[in-house]
C-alpha cells in the first residue's frame, strides 16, 4: 500500500465543482417533514446490565424512517449529575451498534453517548439489531446501489433520516443537555455524521437548535463520481459492478447519489468540524475526503496520517476525538 492519489499540497487545494440538484434542500426538508407527519418520533430507554459499574447503559428504540424501529445504545457516566454534554456516534459500513459494553469511551470521559444502529447492517463487523424494510430493486450485493433508481427509494434516504432523528432522540433524554450535542463517525459513519449535521441545520428554521460540532473521519459516500474511477475497493466496488451491468443507468444513478454526496452536505454545515484522512486509504481515497473538507462551510481542522489507510489514526484519532469534544462541548 502506497500513496496513490494527489500530493498533499494538491489535496489541500482540491475543491472540485459540486454536482448538486437544484431541489437538494427541498428534497431533504420534504423528506423530514413528511416523515414527521406520518411517523412521529417516539423513543424508549430501557436500562441494561453491562457489568460496568461506572457506566449506565440504556437500550434505545426509536421511530426511524417509515416508522421502522431503530436501535441504539445510550451510555452515560454512573456518577454524572445534571444535563450532560453528549456525543451521537454513527457506525461504519456493514457494522452495527455492537454489544452493550462497547463504545463507552465518551461515557468514561463524563459525557452521554448515543450510538445508532445501522438499519439492515450489523453483520460485517460490529453486531447490529435493526432490519430494513425499505424497497431495493435491482442492485449489486450490498447497500450502495440499493434503491439507486431514485432518491426517493435509495437506501441512504432511510438511514440519513434515521441519523437526523438520532440527534433528536439524544436531545430528548432526561440526562442530556439538548444545546450541547455533537455528532461523530468514520467512513459510512462519517457520511452519517455529515448528514445528521447538515439536516439538523436545515431544520433550524423549524425551531431546532444547532449542533455544537461534528467529527468526520475518512468519510464514505463523498465525491462519489471520482471515487468510482479511482478505487475498486469495497464498498465502491458495488457501484462499479452495478455500472458494469447497467451501462445505461450511469447518469441516472449519479443523479440519485448527488442528493447524498458528502460534498453537498458539507457545504451546508457551519458548526466546527474535525476531519481525518489516511493518505494511503484505498477505500475512501484522500481526494474524496479533501473535496468534502474543502467544501465544509464551518471552522474546521484536518488530522493527516501519511502512512495509514482507511484505519487512519485508530487510537491516536480516538485521542483527537476526546480533545475536540472537550474543546467544543460547553459542559465537558
Amino acid at each position: 500500500m502506497v500513496q496513490f492519489d494527489l500530493s498533499l499540497p494538491e489535496l489541500e487545494a482540491y475543491r472540485p465543482t459540486r454536482e448538486e440538484p437544484a431541489d437538494f434542500e427541498e428534497f431533504w426538508l420534504r423528506t423530514l417533514t413528511e416523515q414527521d407527519a406520518a411517523h412521529p418520533l417516539e423513543a424508549t430507554f430501557e436500562r441494561v446490565d453491562t457489568g460496568l459499574s461506572e457506566v449506565i447503559t440504556e437500550d434505545v428504540t426509536y421511530t426511524g424512517f417509515g416508522g421502522q424501529p431503530i436501535k441504539a445504545w445510550l451510555h452515560r457516566p454512573a456518577r454524572g449529575t445534571g444535563p450532560l454534554p453528549t456525543v451521537v456516534t454513527y457506525i461504519g459500513y456493514g457494522g452495527g451498534r455492537g454489544l452493550s459494553h462497547e463504545h463507552v469511551l465518551h461515557a468514561v470521559a463524563g459525557r452521554a453517548h448515543l450510538v445508532m444502529d445501522n438499519r439492515g447492517q450489523g453483520s460485517g463487523h460490529e453486531i447490529g439489531s435493526t432490519g430494513d424494510a425499505g424497497s431495493t430493486g435491482a442492485h449489486a450485493a450490498g447497500f450502495l446501489t440499493s434503491g439507486i433508481d431514485s432518491p426517493e427509494t435509495y437506501f441512504y434516504r432511510r438511514i440519513f433520516t434515521d441519523a437526523e432523528r438520532a440527534v433528536r432522540v439524544a436531545r430528548g433524554h432526561a440526562h442530556v443537555d439538548p444545546s450541547d450535542v455533537m455528532v461523530s463517525g468514520g467512513s459510512q459513519g462519517g457520511a452519517l455524521s455529515l448528514a445528521a449535521a447538515a439536516l439538523t441545520e436545515l431544520r433550524d428554521g423549524l425551531g431546532h437548535p444547532p449542533l455544537r460540532a461534528a467529527i468526520v473521519d475518512v468519510p464514505f459516500l463523498a465525491h462519489v463520481r471520482r471515487a468510482s474511477v479511482l478505487t475498486d475497493a469495497h464498498p465502491y466496488a458495488e457501484l462499479i459492478q452495478y455500472f458494469h451491468t447497467h451501462r445505461d443507468l450511469v447518469e441516472q444513478a449519479f443523479g440519485t447519489l448527488s442528493y447524498f454526496d458528502g460534498v453537498n452536505l458539507a457545504a451546508r454545515i457551519t458548526v466546527p468540524g474535525l476531519f481525518s484522512v489516511g493518505l494511503m486509504d484505498q477505500i475512501c481515497p484522500p481526494s474524496t475526503v479533501y473535496a468534502t473538507y474543502n467544501h465544509y462551510a464551518g471552522e474546521k481542522e484536518m488530522v493527516v496520517y501519511p502512512y495509514n489507510g482507511h484505519e487512519n489514526g485508530g487510537p491516536f484519532q480516538d485521542a483527537e476525538h476526546l480533545r475536540f469534544a472537550a474543546e467544543r462541548l460547553r459542559s465537558a
